[in-house]
């Protein structure tokens, strides 16, 4: 039961230093999800330039992986303010 009383009473001291680290969190993962799109894209454009026959095929897989890279950038920044907040 101590234990349990020293773990809440060093979670309650820490709480603006989690809201930082929060924010640092939801900064880092839209940065990450910007930096991961842009590399998408230019592979996507260095692949159309060598096999402009492949365009719909590599534009759709781009689509795809862009997407997929938004929905888990759009999940840490709402655990991130879920911290925030609650």
């Amino acid at each position: 039961m101590e234990l349990l009383a020293i773990l809440l009473q060093v979670a309650t001291d820490l709480t603006p230093l989690a809201k930082m680290a929060a924010g640092l969190g939801a900064s880092i993962s839209v940065i990450g999800a910007s930096m991961g799109i842009s590399q998408i894209g230019r592979a996507a454009l260095e692949s159309i330039a060598r096999q402009p026959e492949a365009t719909s095929d590599i534009r759709s897989s781009m689509i795809v992986s862009a997407a997929l890279i938004e929905g888990v950038a759009f999940f840490a920044i709402v655990v991130c303010l879920l911290i925030v907040f609650i």
